[in-house]
C-alpha cells in the first residue's frame, strides 16, 4: 500500500472524479482504476487487481462492486464503503440532474444525439478495460492464446461464459495458467 497519510481522502478522490467519466458502468474506468490503484497509488500489484476484477466480477451484484474490493484492500471496510460511496453518489446526482433536463426536453434533438454519441465511447471504455485486465491477467503466451480463444469462442458462440470461466478456473487450476 502507499504511504498515503489519508487512504480514505484518496479514494474518495480517486472514486469521486472517476465517477463521472465511467460512461457505460463501472466497467468503463477499469483501465483508469487499474493505473491509478496499481501504478500511480501502488495500492496493490497487478495480480491483486487481477483477482479482485474475477472476484467482482463472479460475485452477483453491480459491476460496481470492483470498487468495494480495491476500497476494501486499501483501509478495510471503511475504505471499502468510502470508495464505493465515493463511485455511487456523484454519478447518482448527476444522473437525477441530467433526466430532469431530458423531462424537460421531450420534443428536442440532442438528447438522442448525445444518447448515441455515448453507446461507441461506452464500447471503446470497456474494450480497453478488457485489454487491461487481460494485459495484466496474461503471463505468458499460453494465457495470452488462451485469452484469445476464449474471447473468439464467446464472441462466436452462445454458450454460457460461466461455462467459459469455469474451464479457465481448472485450467488456472491444475497449474496451466
Amino acid at each position: 500500500m502507499n504511504g498515503n497519510s489519508n487512504p480514505i481522502a484518496a479514494l474518495i478522490s480517486t472514486f469521486g472524479l472517476m465517477s463521472l467519466f465511467a460512461v457505460g458502468g463501472a466497467n468503463a474506468a477499469i483501465p483508469e482504476m487499474h493505473r491509478i490503484a496499481v501504478d500511480v497509488q501502488h495500492w496493490m500489484t497487478d495480480r491483486q487487481f487481477v483477482d479482485i476484477y474475477a472476484i467482482s466480477q463472479l460475485s452477483p451484484g453491480p459491476n460496481v462492486l470492483i470498487v468495494t474490493l480495491i476500497g476494501y484492500e486499501v483501509a478495510g471496510f471503511t475504505g471499502a464503503l468510502a470508495a464505493t460511496l465515493a463511485m455511487c453518489v456523484p454519478t447518482a446526482l448527476l444522473a437525477y440532474y441530467v433526466s430532469g433536463l431530458l423531462r424537460r426536453s421531450t420534443g428536442s434533438p440532442w438528447p438522442s444525439i448525445i444518447q448515441t454519441a455515448l453507446v461507441p465511447l461506452s464500447i471503446g471504455l470497456m474494450a480497453a478495460s478488457a485489454l487491461v485486465v487481460a494485459q495484466a491477467a496474461d503471463r505468458n503466451w499460453v494465457a495470452v492464446l488462451l485469452t484469445l480463444v476464449v474471447a473468439a469462442f464467446a464472441y462466436g458462440t452462445r454458450l454460457n461464459p460461466l461455462w467459459l470461466l469455469l474451464a479457465g478456473g481448472v485450467l488456472g487450476f491444475a497449474g496451466v495458467l
